[in-house]
């Protein structure tokens, strides 16, 4: 029997707040446990949550940015259940009137197919804190810092077919939440993390199979994985007479499957109802376009542009858009030059830049070399005072100071010599000391050609014009 997947993703992004949602301690990661948890975290009689606002502005910037529903009302609901790292035993979430609905967002995949995936909501909630068990002998620790830090769920429509599906959608997505600077996206700190819903059902059947969650994935690598063992684990079952359990799973990085956790639960076990502490949020036109008026560029529309107005092939366009300090990065260099030089700040960024960046395990926003610098070492490239090699020296020395470019050149003597008349003179007098070469190369072997220019290079220590070498050489070697 044919099989289809069917997936949806629900994927919370940590929004980059300085304080919790409804509360005003901070949301640093990684400080001593529970230094980070108010009254108000821990749900202590008599206090009252207050709605951090731009939680609230963050939350419509995605939905803007998705071409979706913007609710001019929406309520906090509390979601009841009760687990050690929820004090409260209740979770601050929306429930029946979400913030965001009815989204999408146009994923590439798999040889440049497009596929648009629907967003049935995005919602504001409240955090939980953490379980830790690797550092007690038998027991759990409780660390609350995380608990009220303000997150956005994303729940797509069940629209993604396969575990590549899911991950092109989910970086998109990842990309989007970073770009619009309303979070870190730091999977690693659980800034950015995946609940995936999977089921399979027989191909050409309308009707949905029997899912199964598979929760908190922190990583691509870890998405794609469980996705893939729970659709054959599915099938598995099915084929052999078995019947699908709808229940939340989790993933083990480990053995590279899943396993049960518990049976899921629906809407109506967690009891929702409205929050008493906390009124209706109404947003009002001017508050929704005030918002549209700050969205940056978007990806897609900022890649088309750089491909049409620069001239950049897809790929490079797609790699300097991937990030939005990237992007900025290259604007700023290039509005210093002039358009010719669109692919050759390309190629240094992508080449040297990153190289240099990975080497010293930097973000770009951190880079040793300023735009400012890399821009007036390429207009020193562009003017013939710098040849390949020396603009490659330059630019190590760029690394390690704040001088610009004309600095060190001027410091270090290292201008490009293009003097026709000098070169010449010492390539004759090169030509003239090694016949044997010269007849090897009239003879067709022109690999002697390099022997040549390596001389020529020598003699005025690596700075002479390499372009003027090759044309005198062609012209003097010629039969």
């Amino acid at each position: 029997m044919q099989w289809e997947t069917v997936i949806g993703l629900e994927i919370h992004a940590q929004l980059a707040t300085r304080s919790k949602i409804f509360s005003g301690s901070a949301t640093t990661y990684g400080a001593p446990p529970n230094t980070q948890a108010d009254a108000i975290d821990l749900g202590l009689p008599g206090v009252l949550p207050v709605l951090n606002a731009e939680a609230v502005r963050m939350a419509v910037c995605l939905g803007l940015a998705i071409q979706a529903d913007i609710a001019p009302r929406c309520v906090f609901a509390r979601k009841n259940y009760f687990y050690p790292d929820l004090p409260k035993g209740y979770q601050i979430s929306q429930y029946e009137q979400p913030i965001v609905s009815n989204g999408r967002l146009e994923i590439e995949w798999d040889e440049g197919q497009r596929k648009t995936i629907g967003i049935t909501r995005a919602h504001l909630e409240e955090d939980a804190g953490k379980s830790l068990h690797e550092d007690f002998h038998g027991l759990t620790g409780i660390d609350l810092n995380r608990a009220g830090t303000p997150l956005l769920e994303i729940v797509s429509e069940p629209d993604l077919r396969s575990a590549r599906e899911a991950i092109a959608y989910m970086k998109q997505l990842h990309q989007l939440v970073r770009y619009l600077g309303i979070s870190d996206g730091n999977m690693q700190e659980g800034s950015f993390r995946c609940d995936a819903n999977v089921s399979v059902r027989p191909s050409g059947q309308t009707r949905f199979g029997t899912r199964t969650e598979i929760k908190n994935l922190n990583s691509f690598r870890f998405v794609e994985q469980a996705i893939d063992f729970e659709v054959e684990r599915q099938i598995s079952v099915l084929e052999s007479g078995g019947s699908i359990i709808q229940e939340t799973r989790l993933f083990d990085p480990a053995r590279g499957e899943t396993r049960s956790m518990r049976g899921k639960e629906e809407a109506h076990d967690y009891r929702y109802f409205p929050d008493p502490d906390l009124l209706p949020v109404v947003l009002d036109a001017a508050f929704i376009e005030a918002v549209r008026e700050r969205l940056p560029e978007l990806p897609d529309i900022r890649r088309q542009r750089f491909i049409s107005e620069h001239g950049l092939s897809p790929a490079d366009a797609t790699q300097l858009t991937a990030q939005r300090a990237w992007a900025d990065y290259y604007e700023t260099v290039i509005q210093s030059l002039d358009a010719r030089a669109a692919k050759l700040i390309a190629n240094w960024m992508l080449g040297e830049l990153a190289a240099l960046l990975n080497r010293c395990d930097l973000e770009i926003s951190a880079s040793p070399i300023s735009s400012e610098q890399l821009a007036g070492l390429l207009r020193r490239l562009q003017d013939g005072t710098l040849s390949g090699n020396l603009a490659k020296e330059v630019f190590e020395a760029l690394s390690h100071s704040d001088d610009d470019a004309d600095s060190i050149i001027e410091q270090r003597g290292l201008q490009q010599v293009s003097d026709t008349a000098a070169i010449e003179q010492a390539l004759d007098a090169i030509l003239a000391a090694h016949p044997e070469q010269v007849e090897q190369y009239r003879a067709g072997k022109t690999k002697v050609k390099g022997f040549f220019v390596g001389q020529v290079m020598k003699a005025f220590k690596g700075k002479a014009n390499p372009q003027t070498i090759n044309a005198l050489l062609d012209r003097k070697l010629s039969p």
